[in-house]
């Protein structure tokens, strides 16, 4: 029982893989793409650098636990740079706001929105601290297979601090008047798949992680973070291998006996499955193995699709930051078209990145600009709505900075729905993975170990602990140990 094989090379992938070879198992892992890092990539044209994926670079403290496991810090690969300003938010009211990373700052910002707000918030994040420290302590390393490992006295005293049966917004609305505090600490969740009104009140430690532990960017771009588990894996002996989609698997006596690839096929003992958990369950499986049916997916919560813009201009903007939330539409109608209606968002809110404000990423006197507009996963790619939304939100930034640069985009790259599919299996095109809600949380999220076949688990985003980077380092951990407990 000591030949792995983890498909996937995402972040969950590279950590289940990573530790697994430290625990001294034989480990392969095959990738369908040219890159490891799954949605950490990075594209490169004429001189400007794009993280194509994940751009905020929260919970830093996560990433420095899988460096030091392996005797690495991250100042081993990159430098890290805290954000100042954390980010600029638009408001609807025609105003904007540098969101201060100095916490004393970021408490006159919200005093001047509301009286007496600072006090609320001191206790507000006082309490976010607690679900932090729980939640991402004794909580999150469960593998979740069951209930009864949350039936311990401490688990049990603990639960009672993390408000999983309140929303967000509730909790929110109780403390504050104010409608820009609101969106402020919704925001967090917003863009991981539910409205506020339907996400815990557990994840207002997201808050926590925002406010109080900040902010950062690995300076090289977000894909360092790939490059720096790639070494890692490969320094522990990690048998990596690209291009290497997996199209079928054997099973024998309630085992997977091997796996096929286009041209190889590989024998295994174990295997963990980091790809995208319905495409593996549904179309790599055959039916009398598959955990799910159709039925239970399409009942799942899921987070938005994207389309996402990544832009090389010819010029300096000089009224935008690292960071930029254009919340300055109706926040409710956005998330009714994407959470409930599934529609195309007629004035849909949106997030904008520019590195270069930050890093050597677009040449001299330039700038990268990198646009991510939230759609429902239920909504099919429509060029015709991809060219409005790309036009809609050039206008609105123009208008919104005061600078005209439409005729200053040299390079233009578009990456939808379609792309999430084709790129990574992603369910119905997500983004991020499960919606964060009361009835995806913990042993309510697909299983980690497969009860039909006996040599199988899986980790990643739609599994524990959920969507993110930090979470997906977690979820190859306790995959990796969960593994390593039941076949010592």
């Amino acid at each position: 029982m000591r030949n792995v094989i983890v498909i996937g090379g995402g972040v969950s992938g590279l950590s289940a893989a990573s530790y697994l070879a430290k625990y001294g198992y034989n480990v392969k892992l095959l990738e369908k793409n040219e890159h490891f890092g799954g949605r950490i990539r990075k594209y490169d044209s004429d001189g400007f650098t794009f993280d194509m994926g994940p751009s905020w670079y929260w919970m830093p403290e996560i990433f420095e636990k899988f460096y030091n496991d392996f005797d690495y810090s991250s100042s081993d690969f990159y430098e890290l740079i805290r954000l100042s300003p954390s980010y600029k938010v638009f408001w609807d009211d025609n105003t904007s706001d540098n969101i201060p990373a100095n916490y004393n700052d970021f408490k006159k910002l919200i005093e001047s929105y509301e009286e007496g707000s600072s006090i609320h918030l001191d206790k507000y994040l006082a309490d976010a601290k607690i679900k932090y420290d729980v939640g991402m302590g004794e909580f999150v390393m469960k593998p979740s297979l069951s209930a009864t490992e949350y039936i311990e006295y401490d688990l049990l005293k603990n639960s009672f601090k993390l408000d999983l049966f309140k929303s967000i917004s509730t909790s929110i609305k109780k403390k504050f008047k104010n409608k820009k505090i609101h969106q402020l600490l919704e925001f967090p969740v917003l863009f991981l798949g539910a409205k506020p009104s339907e996400t815990p009140s557990l994840y207002s430690m997201m808050n926590y992680a925002d406010i109080k532990l900040g902010t950062w960017y690995p300076k090289g771009g977000m894909y360092r973070i790939a490059e720096a588990f790639e070494t890692i894996a490969r320094k522990n002996n990690v048998e990596l291998i690209n291009n290497s989609e997996v199209l079928s698997v054997k099973v024998n006596d309630k085992k997977i006996s091997s796996i096929k690839t286009k041209n190889t096929e590989y024998e295994a003992d174990l295997v963990v499955n980091a790809g995208d958990y319905h495409h593996f369950d549904k179309n790599i499986l055959d039916n009398e193995y598959q955990m799910y049916n159709e039925n239970y997916w399409n009942k799942r919560t899921f987070a938005p699709t994207c389309a996402l813009f990544y832009l090389g201009i010819n010029k300096k903007i000089p009224n935008l930051e690292h960071h930029n939330l254009f919340f300055d539409t109706d926040f409710d109608e956005h998330s009714e078209a994407i959470y409930k209606n599934d529609t195309w968002p007629k004035e849909p809110l949106f997030y904008v990145s520019l590195t270069s404000k930050t890093d050597n990423t677009a040449p001299d006197g330039m700038e990268n600009m990198f646009i991510l507009v939230p759609l429902s996963p239920n909504v099919s790619t429509e060029e015709k709505e991809i060219e409005r939304l790309f036009d809609y939100t050039i206008n609105r930034i123009e208008k919104r900075t005061n600078e005209k640069f439409k005729n200053d985009i040299i390079h233009m790259h578009t990456f939808t729905r379609d792309d999430f599919i084709a790129d990574y299996n992603s369910y119905k095109g997500n983004a991020y993975g499960l919606a964060n809600t009361l009835l995806q949380t913990g042993f309510l999220k697909p299983r980690m170990k497969s009860k039909k076949i006996n040599n199988l688990y899986n980790c990643g985003q739609l599994t524990v602990p959920g969507p993110g980077l930090p979470p997906s380092i977690l979820s190859g951990k306790i995959v990796a140990d969960l593994i390593r407990k039941e076949t010592s």
